[in-house]
């Protein structure tokens, strides 16, 4: 059996964990532009100042940083400081044919870890509180990447 199939179980496990995150990641950026548009506020760019369908009434003080939109770009940024090493370390680790048992752990508490991360930035958690969930998922990738490194140096 091919460890990269869908014959597979442990390279499943890692679609559907990877899915979960994928849609996180892009999920977040869609939340910054809602909260723009919501807020009217939060543009990033000169040119996000020029009349159009999504900003019919530019002005100024759109380009001063508002905290809705800017909780919401952090938590982006934070996400796409950990996914992509999660995708990467997690289909190396896979490759590495580790147990089910095994990757069933470390990707659901990857994957657990990320929301719960999420939930506590979202409703302004102290930071002791997110940098918990943020350490869950970061050992989670070093142990991934660990395990698939010294599979390949055995």
């Amino acid at each position: 059996m091919a460890a990269l199939s869908m014959e597979n179980p442990v390279f499943v496990s890692y679609m559907v964990a990877a899915s979960i995150m994928i849609l996180k990641l892009m999920g977040q950026g869609w939340m910054t532009v809602f909260r723009m548009l919501k807020s009217d506020a939060g543009m990033l760019n000169p040119e996000d100042l020029l009349p159009g369908p999504a900003n019919r009434n530019p002005r100024p003080e759109q380009l001063l940083a508002n905290d809705y939109v800017e909780r919401s770009r952090r938590m982006q940024r934070n996400d796409l400081e950990n996914i992509p090493a999660f995708l990467a370390a997690g289909l190396i680790f896979v490759a590495a044919q580790p147990s089910l048992w095994l990757a069933n752990s470390l990707m659901i508490a990857f994957v657990v870890a990320r929301l719960f991360h999420a939930v506590a930035y979202a409703t302004g958690q102290r930071h002791e509180v997110r940098a918990t969930f943020f350490s869950i998922g970061s050992i989670v990738v070093i142990v991934m990447a660990l395990y698939a490194l010294a599979a390949a140096l055995a």
